[in-house]
């Protein structure tokens, strides 16, 4: 019965449904089924824009689903064990925000861990929630940064009675896992909602053997990147909620921010690839779990290179590993991760994820081939051969501790002028500055600027990191707080 149940796809049902109603629009969008611009018709295909189409009654509305939308809804909430899922289409960022925005107003805090994407320091901005910061271990050898500790949460909690929640990466970037049960239990105790971060997570809720999802772990909220491993659309995503939030109320916030001309596009890919992954999710990501296994053995023989897994698990800032990341430590053959993804890209035809100073990160999915994972294999033993160098001079560390001195409201909408990076020691940050991918801001408005930051950004710009965030498009300036 269940099964049945979740083969249903309502929202690409009544697409085609509407499709074989021959209907005439006179309704937006203008380019009208495809026939006013002919060079994207032929680029995307008729069948696709024939289907760009607006809310409308058959099709129900994003913003106030009250037929087929509510139905996908229902089943996706049922397909990830949460009591409601939002279809979000404007990214896990307007997802992350969401979450953030519907518990924690103008002078709330809230604890999280420093190495979040931008988009949740970019929510305390918005809403002038005030942020408390544990530092997330970090592994010296490979210098990435790890999970919260259970003892570090406890203790913020313990300092900050007051705080309205607790954020947590579920997974990281690299795979690393918070003991995000205890985590969640703990802030319960102390009447704290739990946020969860599954941009990178949506294969926990349907692989076997994965780490703990959010809604399995009890946390209130999260945020899941359908479109980075469920194979639906970029930009596609959901928003789970489960107990004690009012459902209404998570809904206005995210109609704050959120288009009101929902893509069905998006929408519909959501509901298929739910529909996918809820008959066959176990399968898909056994298949994924194998592939990235595989590779990972073929890269640890080369040697040189460290493509690290489970052994990392301390049962606290390593509390689990999704295996299905192919992270690869890069620096033993003298190479930056960013050096590596660039070669890999310019001379192999291979695109990864990221490469950043220290390491490599291959996403494995539901699209992904045997061939193409000993293809990539091949060439990282290839540019071993051709490139490896002696590693010293080499930069050891992702991760630096911050120095808040500012809510990030007041900083970024403080008088603000421009100096050289290379002269801005001491004065306090008003805009961001990060390497995308990952995304995670190496500055943000209302930290201090220590010499050790500055080292760290022209290493990364010298070795060819993209660097985003601030006003000068060239990263040469950075915008500082005037303190009064």
């Amino acid at each position: 019965m269940h099964s049945l149940w979740q083969g249903k796809a309502p929202i690409y049902e009544a697409l085609l449904k509407y499709k074989s109603m021959r209907v005439v629009p006179f309704d937006v969008p203008g380019h009208k089924q495809g026939r006013g611009n002919p060079e994207l018709t032929e680029f995307l295909g008729e069948k696709c824009l024939s289907v760009d189409v607006n809310s409308m009654k058959p099709l129900d509305n994003l913003v106030h689903p009250v037929s087929v939308i509510k139905e996908a809804e229902e089943l996706a909430a049922d397909a990830f064990g949460a009591q409601h899922a939002f279809f979000m289409v404007n990214g896990t960022t307007a997802a992350v925000q969401a979450m953030i925005m519907s518990v924690c107003k103008q002078g709330d805090k809230i604890i999280m861990p420093r190495n979040v994407h931008r988009s949740a320091i970019n929510a305390l901005i918005i809403s002038g929630a005030i942020p408390v910061y544990v530092n997330p271990g970090v592994n010296k050898q490979l210098g990435i940064p790890l999970g919260m500790s259970v003892a570090e949460v406890k203790k913020a909690i313990e300092e900050n009675p007051d705080a309205k929640a607790i954020f947590v990466n579920n997974p990281t970037y690299y795979g690393i896992c918070s003991d995000l049960k205890t985590i969640t239990e703990l802030a319960h105790r102390h009447n704290m909602y739990v946020l969860a971060d599954e941009a990178h997570g949506t294969h926990f809720y349907f692989g076997v053997n994965m780490p703990v999802s959010a809604m399995a772990a009890g946390a209130d909220m999260s945020a899941v990147s359908m479109h980075k491993t469920g194979g639906s659309l970029t930009q596609s995503s959901f928003l789970l909620k489960n107990g004690r939030l009012s459902t209404g109320h998570v809904r206005q916030t995210i109609n704050l921010t959120q288009t009101t001309s929902g893509s069905y596009l998006l929408l519909s890919s959501l509901d298929i690839s739910r529909r996918n992954l809820a008959l066959d999710g176990k399968s898909i990501f056994k298949k994924v779990s194998s592939l990235a296994h595989y590779a990972r053995e073929e890269i640890n023989k080369i040697g040189g290179y460290y493509a690290f897994s489970t052994e990392l698990i301390n049962g606290d800032s390593v509390f689990d590993f999704d295996h299905t990341k192919l992270s690869v430590y890069t620096r033993e053959i003298g190479l930056a991760g960013i050096e590596v993804y660039d070669i890999l890209r310019d001379d192999y035809g291979i695109q990864i994820e990221l490469g950043d100073i220290g390491n490599i990160l291959a996403i494995i999915s539901v699209g992904d081939r045997e061939l193409a994972l000993e293809r990539l294999v091949s060439s990282l033993s290839e540019i071993k051969r051709l490139y490896m160098k002696d590693k010293a001079g080499m930069l050891d560390h992702e991760y630096i501790n911050p120095d808040v001195v500012m809510t990030p409201q007041r900083a970024f909408y403080s008088d603000q002028h421009s100096v050289a990076i290379t002269d801005s020691t001491g004065y306090v940050c008003g805009e961001f500055v990060m390497s995308y991918p990952p995304g995670i801001p190496i500055l943000a408005p209302g930290e201090r600027i220590t010499e050790e930051i500055i080292d760290y950004i022209t290493y990364s710009k010298a070795k060819g990191c993209f660097l985003t965030g601030t006003e000068d498009l060239s990263v040469q300036n950075i915008k500082i707080v005037e303190e009064s």
